[in-house]
């Protein structure tokens, strides 16, 4: 990690919103993504006693991808249709992976999960990573192609290799690095991991 670029970006957005999220303006683009409202729907829905019912948190999950502002338009009906469209074998594969990814063992549910979506080829980092995000908003990531390419780059994060394909060894490795940046910058930052996160992209964005 290059710290000095970190602290350098922490003192521009600053500058420009002071207060960091907690800023008027930027209180303004945060109701835009809902990532609260969708963090506290996510929190009941994905408890792991509502994976009893197969049905329901499929839908909820489905529910969850259809109304996030972070998940491409064009994958959130591919997303639906094709998990509406799983047999049952299928569909009790892909509830045990996400149950796993959510509550157990995480490594083996998160290549569950891709296992299932690969057949539709749909194993795409923002569908495996969207529900992580919103039931820990402050310990997982999402994580948006350009944006981790972007940060990886800027801020020099040398041990991660970025590939299309999802694998937990990147994501963990990310995901680590995440935490290790937003312990060294001000808490205003980091109301949770997809603010700061978008903290990180619009400091990107500035420096193409």
């Amino acid at each position: 990690m290059n710290l000095k670029k970190l602290r350098e970006a922490e003192s521009l957005f600053l500058h420009r919103y002071p207060g960091g999220f907690a800023s008027e303006e930027m209180q303004k683009i945060g109701k835009k993504h809902n990532v609260g409202k969708l963090a506290e729907y996510a929190a009941t829905a994905l408890t792991k006693k509502k994976f009893a019912n197969q049905a329901g948190v499929l839908d909820d999950i489905v529910k969850i991808v259809s109304r996030s502002s972070m998940v491409s338009m064009f994958e959130k009906p591919k997303f639906r249709d094709y998990v509406n469209g799983l047999g049952r074998d299928d569909r009790t594969f892909l509830r045990d992976g996400f149950e796993r990814l959510l509550h157990g063992k995480q490594e083996k549910g998160f290549q569950d999960v891709i296992d299932v979506l690969t057949e539709a080829k749909l194993a795409k980092w923002s569908l495996i990573t969207i529900c992580l995000l919103y039931y820990r908003p402050q310990t997982e990531v999402f994580v948006k192609p350009t944006t981790t390419k972007n940060v990886i780059r800027q801020f020099e994060l040398e041990d991660l290799v970025y590939h299309p394909r999802p694998t937990w060894a990147f994501y963990a490795g990310y995901r680590d690095a995440i935490q290790a940046m937003k312990a060294k910058v001000d808490p205003s930052l980091s109301p949770n991991n997809a603010a700061f996160t978008g903290f990180l992209m619009m400091t990107t964005a500035v420096n193409q």
